[in-house]
């Protein structure tokens, strides 16, 4: 659990999200939403026992996650009516067009309640709410959170639906997203690009890089540099987020140092929130002659531990 102000949540990442969950994304790259809602998705069509309910009128192909799949696959999941796209207008408008929540809850009701009946164990539901065309100020946001109550009392209490409600940012004013966001217990985050149980890597999307999570050994350098040389692909400057390292040998701080020289683009790497133990060794090092790390934010993360 974390706290925010407004609210706790838990924090958790779409491949962990369970029957019940109402999650909330809100995303700032197209990135970092394929990342989340496009696993989502994708996870409940590669087998054969998911539906996915999604309210857009974006055409299927271009959704996140559905572009992964064959244009046989994707045919098939819309003949068998595993993938469901809802257009805004048959979901959620009156016949004046305006938002209708009640419309949209008993539309996803209908979706989740008919899955048994095509032969689907689970059902997955997302929307974007900031394409729901709902009155700016303070109207549109009593009835944006009346459909987040909505879908709540239909997906909470069950044992086969969850949902992600996903926002751009920028879509919606600060205190909007804020209380939107405290319509949900859940936040969702993308899956680790590596999780051993000593190790934990995750993507970052703003900045781009990886958030590193645990202790770097010797036994992992390797799959960290294969996710490393991932993010610094796309000719883009890298962060690296260490405030949660626990440890990390020589070796390790020499493998940083190597790679950063040969970043495509000679962008290197910027080390944020460097633990008290790295950052001394560093020092000590000095950081001109550690060509391509750059230090980036520091902020109050607790002492790694160094050894050779």
């Amino acid at each position: 659990m974390s706290g925010s102000e407004g609210g706790w949540f838990t924090e958790r990442a779409v491949g962990e999200l369970r029957p019940g969950d109402h999650g909330w994304l809100a995303y700032r790259t197209p990135e970092e939403r394929e990342h989340v809602i496009g696993d989502f998705v994708h996870d409940g069509l590669r087998g054969t026992v998911e539906k996915v309910v999604y309210v857009t009128d974006a055409p299927p192909e271009r959704l996140p996650g559905v572009r992964r799949l064959a244009g046989a696959d994707l045919a098939d999941r819309l003949r068998r009516r595993q993938l469901r796209v809802l257009p805004l207008k048959q979901t959620c408008l009156d016949r004046a067009g305006r938002f209708d929540p009640p419309r949209m809850a008993d539309a996803v009701a209908r979706e989740v309640e008919s899955a048994f009946g095509q032969e689907f164990r689970a059902v997955r539901v997302t929307t974007e709410l900031g394409r729901l065309p709902a009155a700016p100020g303070p109207a549109g946001l009593a009835r944006m959170l009346s459909c987040e109550h909505l879908v709540d009392q239909a997906v909470a209490p069950s044992t086969t639906a969850m949902a992600v409600c996903q926002v751009h940012r920028d879509a919606l004013p600060r205190d909007e997203l804020a209380a939107l966001r405290d319509a949900h217990e859940v936040l969702v985050a993308a899956n680790p690009e590596y999780d051993d149980g000593v190790l934990r890597l995750v993507r970052t999307f703003e900045p781009h890089g990886l958030r590193v999570e645990g202790e770097l050994d010797a036994a992992r350098h390797t799959v960290f540099a294969d996710r490393l040389a991932r993010v610094t692909a796309l000719r883009r400057r890298a962060h690296l987020d260490l405030s949660g390292l626990r440890f990390i040998d020589v070796a390790g701080l020499s493998l940083l140092a190597r790679h950063a020289t040969g970043v495509p683009g000679g962008c290197g790497l910027v080390l944020d929130d460097v633990p008290a133990g790295v950052a001394e060794l560093i020092d000590m090092v000095g950081w001109h002659r550690l060509p391509g790390l750059v230090q980036g934010r520091r902020g109050s993360a607790p002492g790694g531990v160094v050894t050779s």
